[in-house]
């Protein structure tokens, strides 16, 4: 009972190590998302990726080592404990020193017969010397004294008879009995140790067995740390975010002591060529349809209009994939409706091309100033209760997020001198109507206002095409929120109808 319930207890250390490597290696997994995939190209995060899987498969033979402790020894040493116990008890029973119960009563009996046999005699020799007892008296007494020792003659008889029977039985328990048990005994302890050893074995026989995998997987992570190669990894970097900038070239010498006029050859200041529209910038490769060719404004607009076609594309892909996840669930739950993995294809697709919708939409999203680039795609649901259809999000760092929350996290680098302009007005402006946040807003940065979900404000200026709205909380608090934040309600009567939601 001891060893099982160490071995029990070892089963659990390796379930429970098992557990944790499991966890450990998909902790570490990679997400899937365009980042990590993209990391997949250097040796090293294959190499780690390698190291996971090996360490996911070693946690795999740890299970199979409690499995087998389990079947192979728990299981067997629990049964096999039961059956020494029954035939163990069953041995003990024959183990009693089987005394004569009777022997004992007929010895007392035979004792208290003959203390009567002689009080009787002593009463019959006192009668018959007495002169004063009649015959009759002394006939009785004489009568009362033989039965009393032929009473003590019968209690000596059967004394004698379970005596012998006492001391035969007591020598057959000490000469033959009693041997046989422990005879028994004996060749029942040596096959429970017998037993124990075999349990030993298949301990070790257990763990033994799976020693060929581990050390599979060890030289598995062994080679995938073998496998990288640092300089093809660093030149992945290199080709990765190389700018392909040219180097500016050699100044020339002025010589400002021969004439006022500077002297400047067309090879000074960056090499200025047909190509490059100022001295000072590098040539960088332009978008296809940048829209450089128009005003600022208008090209601001086309840009977020292009972005805005962007988001509705990537909303629509979202929501295919959103219905071919469900697709897929209903036939894993019901396999006689279609086949789950037929529907894995279409989902790759869907997934490159959210990918590449993206990237294009990223490439627009660098063009736009940097509070263009955080509203420039607006969430289209009306609650944030329903976060799958949400528009995605694009981010100044390229990246999109289904989550509007997460909008209010990514801070102002700058803001527009439009904005700068606007706030020196010392007349304030007259509502023209009300307006109620339908997301939440933090206005961390100059000339932007706060504001929570479902709180009502005024309007004092609408939207120029920039995005932003200036409202007003009170006479001392205005500011600019996002139009894609707000509900409006452009009515002037509308000014003393100002509620909290």
């Amino acid at each position: 009972e001891r060893y099982t319930k160490f071995v029990k207890e070892r089963s659990e250390i390796e379930m429970s190590y098992a557990k944790q490597m499991r966890n450990l290696s998909k902790k570490y997994q990679p997400k899937k998302n365009s980042r990590e995939e993209d990391e997949h190209k250097y040796t090293s995060c294959r190499a780690f990726l390698m190291t996971l899987n090996e360490l996911n498969d070693y946690a795999g033979q740890h299970e199979v080592i409690a499995e087998n402790l389990s079947t192979q020894i728990i299981s067997e040493l629990t049964r096999y404990i039961q059956e020494l116990k029954a035939e163990r008890k069953a041995v003990w029973l024959g183990v009693h020193k089987r005394v004569c119960l009777e022997s004992v009563s007929s010895k007392r009996r035979f004792e208290r017969d003959c203390k009567e046999a002689d009080r009787a005699q002593h009463y019959f020799d006192k009668m018959d010397t007495d002169i004063n007892v009649t015959k009759a008296d002394v006939e009785k007494a004489k009568q009362q004294a033989q039965i009393r020792h032929q009473i003590a003659a019968d209690s000596k008889s059967e004394y004698l008879s379970y005596l012998q029977k006492f001391n035969k039985d007591q020598h057959e328990h000490y000469y033959t009995l009693i041997p046989h048990i422990f005879q028994r005994i004996q060749e029942m302890e040596e096959r429970r140790i017998e037993r124990v050893g075999e349990s030993m074995r298949s301990y070790a026989e257990a763990e033994r067995k799976v020693l060929p995998i581990v050390t599979k997987c060890l030289d598995g992570m062994t080679k995938a740390a073998e496998s990288i190669e640092p300089k093809m990894d660093t030149k992945q970097v290199v080709e990765t975010y190389k700018s392909g900038f040219e180097p500016p070239g050699d100044v020339e010498f002025e010589d400002y002591s021969v004439s006022m006029k500077r002297a400047v050859s067309e090879s000074s200041f960056l090499n200025r060529r047909p190509g490059n529209p100022h001295p000072l910038l590098p040539r960088r490769p332009r978008l296809k349809e940048d829209y450089s060719h128009l005003p600022p404004e208008q090209r601001r607009k086309k840009l977020r209009a292009k972005l805005n076609d962007i988001s509705k594309e990537i909303q629509k892909e979202m929501d295919q994939r959103d219905a071919l996840t469900k697709m897929k669930d209903v036939y894993i739950k019901n396999p006689h409706m279609g086949d789950p993995n037929s529907v894995d294809p279409r989902l790759e697709e869907v997934r490159q091309s959210i990918e590449k919708l993206q990237v294009e939409g990223h490439k627009y999203e660098v063009r736009l100033p940097q509070p263009q680039r955080r509203l420039s795609v607006a969430p289209r649901s009306k609650t944030r209760s329903d976060s799958r259809h949400l528009t995605p999000h694009l981010l100044p760092d390229g990246s999109y997020t289904e989550d509007p929350s997460t909008e209010t996290a990514v801070q102002f680098k700058s803001r527009s001198t439009e904005f700068d302009d606007e706030f020196d007005e010392e007349d304030p402006l007259p509502t023209i109507g009300t307006c109620r946040a339908l997301y939440p807003f933090e206005g961390q940065n100059e000339g932007t206002i706060s504001m929570a979900e479902g709180e009502m404000l005024y309007v004092i200026e609408e939207d120029k095409g920039d995005g932003w709205t200036r409202v007003r909380r009170s006479e001392d608090e205005e500011g600019y929120v996002p139009t894609s934040y707000i509900k409006l309600c452009l009515d002037a009567s509308a000014k003393g109808a100002m509620t909290y939601i």
